[in-house]
């Protein structure tokens, strides 16, 4: 391991990179980790900042998100560490076959 002090310019800015880079690899990383708590179809909610809570159905998978679609067609792309699972007794949906029916507005 070299001594960060007798690096140079252009090598502290390579180092940078490489550090930056890693930690976006483990954002990510613990990111899609989270994610693999939701499935899709699943009720959700969240609690926006300086709003009321958000409950809605999850759609799809991003990179660092998951996008929740509200009762009301509101999309919205949410880091899942601020996704809490609906209550199955409470804020149900109606199911099919005990699968949940996701409804788009204007359908």
């Amino acid at each position: 391991m070299h001594n960060i002090n007798s690096l140079s310019e252009e090598e502290l800015v390579e180092l940078n990179h490489k550090v930056v880079a890693r930690l976006r690899f483990l954002r990510e990383m613990r990111s899609h980790v989270q994610m693999l708590d939701f499935r899709i179809g699943e009720r959700v909610r969240f609690q926006p900042s300086g709003r009321p809570e958000v409950i809605g159905t999850l759609t799809r998978y991003n990179k660092k998100t998951v996008t929740v679609i509200t009762d009301s067609g509101q999309h919205w792309n949410v880091a899942p560490a601020l996704l809490y699972k609906v209550n199955s007794n409470s804020d149900e949906r109606p199911t099919t076959l005990g699968k949940p029916v996701v409804q788009f507005p204007g359908r």
